[in-house]
């Protein structure tokens, strides 16, 4: 496809909203059309099942129901978005893609990766991001900055912080498994250090597509 796809991957309170926008940014100061999305959600039907998904009223979701949920927003958002705009020669910057699936309900909920694999090459095939960049912190760092947020937390906030450790080290696995795409940021220091490093990783990878 002529367009190129980023996601953001990491756990909470990494910064992941903080950079979104000097990331749309920059890629549009170097002549790219950029569509902004997230997931689960960034789609009518998606962002109804991510409000399902983010409910802390459905505490009691079983953990295949919210693999197959997230998974349902992503067929509808790829089908609907993602692959439109790469179609038509636009960057898409996603906040989270499957990656989390990975992270989340792999390292979280402890189900398979196999059983997440089969899923994914169903809903998109052979199709992986271009890029993804990985905001990282340790876990105490990213939770405080969460409990700042304003509003309820919601049903993944409220996990303990066995639960953020465990993802943390999937998300990291990742990044080792895959460096061809993974950029890892120092999430835990200050901002314009954060953004200054990912002003390098984008203008690199700018000056490869």
């Amino acid at each position: 496809m002529p367009g190129r796809f980023i996601t953001l991957e990491g756990g909470e309170g990494v910064g992941k909203s903080s950079n979104l926008e000097f990331i749309r940014r920059h890629l549009e100061s170097a002549g790219k059309s950029v569509i902004v999305t997230r997931e689960p959600g960034g789609t009518p039907l998606g962002e109804e099942i991510r409000a399902l998904l983010l409910d802390h009223r459905r505490d009691g979701m079983s953990a295949d129901a919210e693999l197959l949920l997230m998974f349902a927003a992503r067929a509808e958002h790829m089908a609907q978005v993602i692959r439109p705009a790469l179609g038509e020669g636009k960057w898409v910057l996603c906040d989270r893609f499957t990656d989390a699936t990975y992270a989340y309900q792999g390292g979280g909920r402890g189900i398979a990766a196999e059983r997440i694999a089969a899923l994914e090459t169903w809903a998109q095939g052979a199709f992986r991001p271009d890029l993804t960049l990985l905001f990282d912190a340790p876990i105490a760092v990213g939770m405080a900055r969460a409990g700042k947020r304003e509003g309820a937390a919601d049903r993944f906030e409220r996990e303990e912080q066995a639960f953020f450790e465990r993802v943390r080290q999937t998300y990291l696995a990742l990044a080792r498994r895959y460096p061809e795409r993974y950029r890892i940021i120092d999430a835990g220091q200050a901002l314009a250090v954060v953004q200054e490093r990912l002003r390098r990783e984008l203008d690199t990878f700018l000056e490869r597509s």
